[in-house]
């Protein structure tokens, strides 16, 4: 017999004995009921057995948090397609091993992982963290969403483990995988009302996990009506996805942006036009036809990705689109502007999304970035007036450093905060991160352990990643960013330019950088 019906079995078993023993009256009838009830519900709870819409499922639990990974948000029975609601299950479903990831692509130049082990189009699933469950709490939501662009990467990644920042901010933690690369955003709108929404497909996953959580997350203890996404790089960027998509309104409620946005990937995302042809090149790669199609249903994963590859490339080169990292042409794969599911771009002419208009905006860039990590990467010209602006922009790096300084994500970063600030609606909350671990500088993805307070044994940054966490912890419950140790962080307009400076010893400074950013990018309009 399956658990759950042992425990509905037990529950009327020992109703029947109680009442079997003595006559009792109907309030003492409802009230014993109550109480079995209650006693079924701790047990499940002491078990970790979460009642879903779809069935129950069974966590772990270690140090007072409860664990559930690859738990199914939706399954995706086709490829190029939205997924489906989940088919149910009986009984319970453990929940103690991640999930499939998303088939990997090649991203920014750099070939692909080809081994396909752990991938599957069927890949929406979702990871849970939460100090309690079935306990009427309502503990902000705070849903990562990782990094790789829109082509690779996944949310099973131990970097991303949300245990000790649901922990310690007491919120409940959801990480999520979905579709990438070709699988995710291959345009094929052209070829039947089947593949409207083929060029969004991996983000209508990222809404379908958000519609999942509004229908799920309180039986893990968290509020639905308070959810944050964040996410850094390619995550980031999803995040503004995300603002951008009506598709989404009234799933999320604050956004935060981790150094998640380049020129053609955050600030904007794929034209029509470029998608379009984008796919005529794929198809005719593969020898496929609008009059076989469904073809791509069955063509390997590794020959799509191979015949995507040079589409990606020539495509660029015609529409001329700006390689995110260095010089040339490069297009990457992300979210296709159709004006439906994209009504536009992030950031428009004179402002920002409508349909982010409401939600308030944490966001923020690391010092160095790829600069440290890829310096060849580094194409600033430095000048004695650039080195006397670094020094004035950040008194406390080494001069030498003006050479480190970022701008490939620093100035998208600006203009988006500055747009969503010119909307005049929800707040923009600003930062840099500048700490320097080992003479690396504050390289991307530098500030992920402090986000998620996984930074080991390490004693002498405790109290930053305190800081960090809280801030972004109080954000997630209140719209406001604070943690005691930091100054008030005021909201960023274009006028103050207010940005947060995170080190060992943080500080909110005024147009810190504006001068800085002005002479090494002087053509630059944000």
């Amino acid at each position: 017999m399956k658990r759950s019906k042992i425990w509905k079995t037990m529950a009327v078993t020992m109703t029947c004995v109680i009442l079997l023993a003595g006559n009792v009256t109907a309030q003492e009838n409802a009230e014993i009921l109550t109480e079995v009830e209650a006693a079924v519900s701790d047990s499940l709870t002491e078990q970790g057995i979460v009642q879903t819409t779809a069935g129950s499922v069974q966590g772990t639990i270690n140090d007072g948090i409860y664990r559930y990974l690859g738990v199914p948000y939706a399954q995706a029975t086709e490829r190029f397609v939205p997924a489906e609601e989940v088919e149910p299950w009986e009984g319970i479903r453990m929940a103690d091993t991640y999930g499939p990831m998303s088939p990997q692509g090649s991203i920014l130049g750099m070939s692909g992982n080809g081994d396909e082990t752990g991938t599957d189009n069927n890949c929406q699933n979702l990871n849970i963290w939460t100090p309690g469950m079935n306990d009427g709490e309502k503990r902000p939501v705070m849903v990562w969403l990782h990094g790789g662009g829109f082509s690779t990467g996944s949310a099973n990644e131990a970097t991303y483990d949300g245990e000790n920042l649901s922990r310690s901010g007491d919120v409940v933690v959801v990480s999520v995988n979905h579709r990438l690369n070709i699988f995710g955003f291959l345009d094929l709108s052209a070829y039947g009302e089947k593949y409207r929404y083929s060029g969004n497909a991996g983000l209508t996953d990222i809404v379908a996990a958000l519609e999942w959580i509004q229908d799920n997350i309180e039986a893990f203890g968290g509020d639905p009506e308070n959810v944050t996404v964040f996410g850094q790089s390619g995550g980031g960027a999803k995040v503004l996805a995300l603002m951008t998509t009506p598709y989404a309104s009234g799933l999320f409620h604050k956004g935060i942006v981790q150094s998640g946005a380049t020129e053609t990937m955050g600030v904007s995302f794929t034209s029509k036009e470029a998608s379009t042809r984008l796919t005529e090149r794929i198809l005719e790669n593969l020898g496929i036809s609008s009059d076989n199609i469904e073809k791509l249903q069955t063509v390997p994963a590794s020959e799509l990705q191979a015949a995507s590859n040079q589409a990606l490339q020539d495509t660029a080169e015609e529409f001329q689109i700006p390689a995110s990292l260095g010089s040339g042409y490069g297009m990457e794969w992300g979210p296709v502007v159709d004006g439906d599911y994209m009504p536009t771009s992030p950031v428009t002419e004179d402002s920002f999304a409508e349909a982010g208009k409401d939600i308030p905006l944490l966001i923020g860039s690391n010092l160095n970035e790829w600069t440290t990590i890829m310096p060849s990467m580094n194409q600033n010209q430095i000048t004695e007036e650039v080195v006397d602006a670094f020094v004035q922009a950040y008194p406390n790096e080494e001069e030498s450093e003006a050479q480190n300084v970022d701008t490939l994500i620093r100035l998208p970063m600006l203009k988006i905060m500055s747009h969503k600030a010119d909307q005049n609606g929800a707040p923009v909350y600003a930062y840099v991160f500048t700490y320097d671990e080992s003479s690396m500088g504050a390289y991307h993805g530098a500030e992920i352990p402090f986000v998620f307070h996984n930074i080991g044994n390490d004693s002498s940054t405790e109290v930053l990643a305190d800081q960090i966490t809280q801030a972004w912890v109080n954000f997630a419950r209140t719209g406001i960013p604070s943690a005691e140790g930091l100054p008030e962080w005021e909201a960023y307009d274009r006028e103050n330019g207010a940005t947060m400076i995170l080190d060992t010893e943080s500080e909110l400074v005024y147009n810190h950088d504006k001068e800085l950013m002005t002479l090494l990018a002087p053509d630059y309009q944000y």
